[in-house]
């Protein structure tokens, strides 16, 4: 899912319904190139060193905890939750496109 190609919520979905909720937390982010990720964040790592290996990296949400139900299938289908996340992408990657420096989000729109 690409920012700058009229992502829809649909796409949006399919990423959070491939990721398993129970044994990873995870991260979205946003590459320099509008790419929409959400990876797994290794046990041994933080935030930080996330964001240390991935100089890619211009928009990132707070992290999702394991086992809480911000990512996998029940995510995805919360149309609510995708919708909120879905607007809050589009409203921030308005301003972090244009940033040299990692944009944090705390805040869904």
């Amino acid at each position: 899912m690409n920012l700058n190609d009229q992502p829809t919520l649909d796409e949006l979905a399919q990423l959070f319904a491939a990721c398993e909720d129970k044994h990873y937390s995870h991260i979205l982010w946003v590459c320099q190139s509008g790419e929409v990720h959400i990876d797994r964040l290794a046990h041994d790592a933080g935030e930080e060193e996330f964001e240390k290996r991935t100089p890619t990296l211009r928009a990132r949400f707070k992290t999702y905890r394991r086992g809480k139900g911000y990512v996998g299938k029940k995510a995805a289908a919360d149309k609510d939750f995708i919708g909120r996340v879905y607007r809050t992408l589009a409203h921030e990657w308005s301003v972090a496109r244009t940033k040299s420096e990692v944009t944090y989000i705390d805040r869904y729109c």
